[in-house]
Formats: structure tokens, sequence, C-alpha cells
């Protein structure tokens, strides 16, 4: 199995698999409306526009398993990203990432992370995974990681 062949549901509700993303360089992050770290939306949109024509795509997935920080509606979701964070940048339905009823997405991510990069768990928030255009795992970046401190991380795997 390949990341390509997980599938997932657009926050609009269609089901596809992450094959539409083949051939493209991926930043995947669990988010969230309420969190201190919301902010990153801003960062995670920066990096979309500088680096999609060179083949990046920022995929969201909100989680609502860390202090309840993601309590809306897939719509509620989608309304505050566009008016606050201007995000054009695919999201997704609202899923878990750790535990029991971990999403087949994450539990591939932290399987597939190399060391030293893998922490094996998902502690928070924004915690960041750039899959490269071939959709091998490349990196695990922790919540606090700022989105622009990734940047000569995606350049590397876009050159």
């Amino acid at each position: 199995m390949s990341i390509y062949d997980i599938a997932v549901t657009t926050i609009s509700g269609q089901t596809q698999t992450l094959s539409a993303y083949k051939g493209k360089a991926l930043l995947i992050v669990n988010v969230a409306s309420a969190c201190g770290l919301t902010p990153h939306y801003k960062g995670l949109q920066a990096l979309y526009e500088q680096y999609q024509d060179q083949g990046l795509v920022v995929l969201g997935f909100p989680c609502n398993q860390f202090a309840g920080q993601e309590p809306g509606t897939n719509e509620e979701i989608q309304a505050f990203c566009e008016l606050n964070y201007q995000v054009t940048f695919p999201l997704f339905d609202k899923i878990d990432v750790k535990g029991e009823h971990a999403h087949p997405l994450y539990t591939y991510l932290l399987n597939h992370t190399p060391e030293p990069y893998r922490t094996g768990d998902i502690e928070w928030n924004f915690v960041k995974f750039l899959v490269d255009a071939n959709g091998n795992v490349i990196k695990q970046y922790s919540a606090r990681t700022e989105p622009a401190d990734i940047s000569a991380d995606i350049e590397a795997v876009l050159a």
C-alpha cells in the first residue's frame, strides 16, 4: 500500500484517494480553528502560495482531539479558514489523528516517517508531515514548528 491508496473525504463531502496528488509534494497538517497555534494557517497559506506552482500542495485535516479546539462543522471550519486566513489549499473532513479511531492516513504517516524524524506521536494540533512527489514521507515536524521554518526542506524536495 502507498500513501496514494488512502481514501480521504474533502471538507465538502467527496471521497477521493490521495492519488489525486500523485506527482506533487505534500505538506499534511492536522489543523484546528481555536488553538493557540491557529495562526499557523497564515504561514501554511504563504507556503502554498509560494510553492504551489513548483508542485507543493498543503493538505489540512481538521481534528478535535486536542482540548476540543476544532468543535465546528465542516462548513464552519471552511468559512473560518477562508474569512480569517484566506485559505485556498485543500481542507478535508474532520478526523482523528491518534488513538483507536485514528484515520488510516495518520497511521500511515506515523509508520512511514523515517528516523530520526519520527516522533511516533501526534502531540497537538498543527503537526506537519512533508511527503515528496513520489509519496515518500520525508519528515515530521512538531506542532510548534513555524511553517516558514520548513521552507528549506520544501525547496529540497521540489528541486
